[in-house]
Order: structure tokens, then sequence, then C-alpha cells
């Protein structure tokens, strides 16, 4: 089952006052979409060693992420934006990021069917 506590709860709320259940749908649909390819630069830039791509595509994943009310993914982008660890710790992270994302879409649908 997935939990809320990935969530922005607050935020998330004040969304669902303020606009139409179907404009969050779309919300996520989007967000899901700019991570897919926010991964797969940051990927790239693990594999080329680009330092530059890597803090850039971190950057704007973190927005997004806190935008969507995704804190804890928005969390994990601000540990590792800068970090100028070897690039085999960064693929780590890559790793941890790609599956909290997961759980975070996940908990955010969760939240979405319950309203």
């Amino acid at each position: 089952m997935a939990s809320t506590q990935q969530l922005d709860v607050t935020l998330l709320n004040g969304y669902l006052e303020a606009l139409d259940l179907a404009i969050l749908q779309q919300m996520l649909e989007l967000y899901m979409q700019q991570s897919a390819l926010y991964l797969t630069i940051i990927a790239t830039a693990v594999a080329a060693g680009d330092q530059q791509a890597w803090q850039d595509q971190c950057h704007k994943m973190k927005g997004s992420a806190a935008s969507a009310g995704l804190c804890q993914v928005q969390q994990k982008l601000s540990e590792i934006e800068k970090s100028t660890e070897d690039w085999p710790i960064k693929a780590e992270h890559l790793c941890e990021l790609t599956e909290l994302n997961e759980q975070a879409i996940e908990a955010f649908k969760y939240w979405l069917a319950k309203q």
C-alpha cells in the first residue's frame, strides 16, 4: 500500500480546493513524463561524467517534484544536486532517486484515488 508520507499533503489539499481533481490528475501525468526525461538525462550525465548536466537536471527535477508535492523526492534532489562525489556514488544516488520517485508517484496516485 502506498503511503502519503512521501507527499506534501497540505500543498495537495490546497490544490484540491482551488483546482478540479482532473487537473491534479493531469499534473501527475505531466510530472511522470517530465521526471522520466529528467532521470534519463541524469543517467546520461552519470555515464558521461558531466557535472553541469547532473546539477542542472537535478535542480530542474527538484522544482518539479516540489510543485507536485513530492517532498521526499525534492529532499533527495536537494541532497544530491551539488554533490561532487565520485560517479559510482552518483550512480547509486540515481538508483535511489529513481526508486523514491516511483514510490512517490504511487503515493500520489493513492492520494488521488482517495479524493
